[in-house]
């Protein structure tokens, strides 16, 4: 056995969806058609967005895009229902806790044009990850994804070394460090302090830990908030509400975030540090996202109202 670091998905838990039963097999694996080019349509899951996969030529699978995830997730329906074989067990760390987990060998997962090596995937129940599966790092690494929010759809190309172009007027260019495959952006401040994030599709919501709260001797508290990790336990955190949030230079007012020292942030040395997990409700705010790993870049498209650096909008 052996340490690994996946599945930081989570997803919320309103009473509807916590007291739903389980879905037999063949509820949990609905086919949608593949797309065969490098554009994929995307559908929306709980605020999360999902892409058809493909596996062995079967499919395809809505899959989470989770870009905080080190690993490629798959449901234990869909590989029980596929017959794949198992891998060996894998130590995991979930945004809850750290554990022993399956793993499933996945063979020629693909999608789009992307088609990885055989992955061994740790596996957990549908209902927990809510959906048929996680498309992780060891998935994207070495492409250019762009999420188009106002054509709801994503781009998977290959990503080569190439020199950085300017950025547009309606755009932010973010130069990210690398850490475990993962870009941490340290071009961010709040109340003038330097704040570290991290673009995480996987999670519906943008998590802040406690050093981000500390900045300040008061914050706007707004309420509580339930989450279920990977792994099924359930996390309760409280949300705040942040004013003044600046990345590469634009200003947000009104970001709400859910205050929660989650395992991840010691993952990336940021325990200590005030750091964010940027979720889908925040990234929701721009046009686009466009994550190059190769070249360690983030550009984010602005809301058409904002046409430069240095000026500010509110968050919804």
């Amino acid at each position: 056995m052996f340490a690994l670091i996946a599945a930081a998905g989570l997803w919320l838990t309103p009473p509807a969806l916590a007291q739903s039963p389980v879905p037999d097999v063949a509820a949990a694996l609905p086919a949608v058609p593949a797309d065969p080019g490098d554009e994929l349509a995307l559908e929306e899951l709980d605020l999360r967005m999902t892409v058809p996969v493909t596996i062995a030529g079967k499919g395809a699978w809505p899959f989470v895009i989770d870009t905080g995830a080190e690993r490629t997730v798959v449901s234990t329906e869909l590989a029980a229902s596929l017959g794949l074989a198992p891998g060996p067990s894998v130590r995991v760390t979930t945004m809850a806790s750290t554990l022993s987990t399956p793993t499933a060998r996945v063979p020629l997962l693909k999608v789009s044009r992307l088609s990885p090596d055989l992955i061994e995937a740790p596996v957990y129940a549908r209902r927990f990850i809510g959906a048929a599966g996680m498309l992780g790092l060891d998935a994207l690494q070495g492409q250019r994804v762009v999420i188009d929010f106002d054509r709801s759809n994503m781009t998977l190309t290959p990503a080569r070394r190439r020199m950085q172009r300017p950025a547009a007027s309606d755009e932010i260019v973010i130069v990210a460090k690398s850490r475990f495959g993962q870009l941490i952006v340290t071009d961010a401040h709040w109340r003038g302090k330097r704040v570290a994030v991290v673009i995480d599709t996987g999670s519906p919501v943008t998590i802040a830990n406690s050093a981000l709260l500390r900045l300040a001797k008061s914050s706007l508290p707004i309420g509580p908030i339930s989450m279920i990790a990977a792994s099924g336990e359930t996390l309760v955190a409280d949300v705040h509400q942040l004013d003044r949030l600046e990345i590469g230079g634009v200003t947000f007012s009104g970001v709400g975030v859910a205050v929660a020292d989650v395992i991840p942030f010691g993952r990336f040395g940021l325990a200590d540090k005030p750091a964010l997990l940027l979720g889908m409700e925040t990234l929701r705010m721009f046009r686009s996202v466009e994550i190059d790993f190769t070249n360690r870049t983030i550009r984010l498209a602005l809301p058409r109202n904002t046409l430069r650096r240095g000026t500010s909008f509110a968050a919804n």
